[in-house]
């Protein structure tokens, strides 16, 4: 859990795998910004193991967040030290949404894919307005989803699982260095809870087996334990844990 390299090491990896718009590096701090898409998108992240965060640095990324229109929020994955969080709570900041970072090993057996998940090196239109509509509520807006994973320069899967010729799950596979990345693995609401988000990720980690991969990573909320008992079925165990922390009052709201 305290593993400060894996967790900078995967930090990196889905830094890569989920581009922001804009990047700005503050003393070992990362602030990215995608006009408010997803949180991971827009946030300030520690990067160097036992970071610190003083009452001016944060005034000057809050003074940067507000510019750009989008909510003063944080990452907090464990490799900075105690007293940030505390600095935060006391400026105000609200605990919100922990969410899990999970891994995987790939084995032999998961190198098998899915026939009728079919998956495409580079994104269309149709993957992603379909994903961003099964998404719906913040992450509806397929422009802003367009923008971000038309960024991605690591080699990538973009994963269509079909049901009589009706698109019905959806899911990104991105591979960078041994690490395949598993992002919006999303379904169609009207046939969720039938194990269809589980043969898109399935097919993502057997073509991330191909691609060289010997581990998958994704992110799951905590309080989403129905997905985690899923991925937890498919051998993933939590390799760290982050927490938001995010000013309450400021401009746009932002989705994970």
């Amino acid at each position: 859990m305290n593993d400060h390299s894996l967790i900078i090491g995967l930090e990196s990896r889905l830094l890569n795998a989920w581009p922001s718009f804009d990047y700005q590096l503050y003393d070992g701090w990362v602030l990215r910004l995608a006009n408010g898409y997803s949180k991971r998108a827009n946030s300030a992240t520690p990067f160097r193991p036992d970071i610190g965060l003083d009452d001016e640095l944060l005034d000057y990324m809050i003074a940067r967040f507000v510019e750009a229109n989008v909510r003063p929020t944080f990452r907090l994955n464990g490799v900075e030290t105690p007293d940030v969080d505390e600095l935060l709570k006391q400026r105000g900041f609200k605990d919100i949404e922990p969410t899990h970072v999970l891994t995987a090993p790939i084995k032999n057996g998961d190198c098998e894919a899915d026939p009728e998940v079919s998956l495409e090196p580079q994104v269309s239109k149709r993957w992603v307005r379909a994903a961003a509509e099964s998404y719906g509520g913040d992450k509806a807006d397929d422009e802003k989803l367009m923008r971000i994973v038309s960024r991605i320069r690591q080699k990538a899967a973009f994963a269509t699982l079909s049901l009589d010729d009706r698109p019905v799950a959806w899911g990104l596979g991105v591979v960078e260095r041994g690490y395949i990345g598993l992002y919006d693995i999303v379904v169609a609401p009207d046939l969720r809870g039938i194990g269809l988000g589980r043969r898109v990720v399935a097919s993502l980690m057997a073509w991330g087996c191909g691609q060289g991969a010997h581990t998958a990573y994704l992110q799951v909320r905590e309080e989403n334990e129905i997905a985690r008992s899923l991925y937890g079925a498919l051998g993933f165990e939590t390799a760290y844990r982050y927490t938001h922390r995010v000013m309450p009052g400021r401009s746009s709201s932002v989705s994970e």
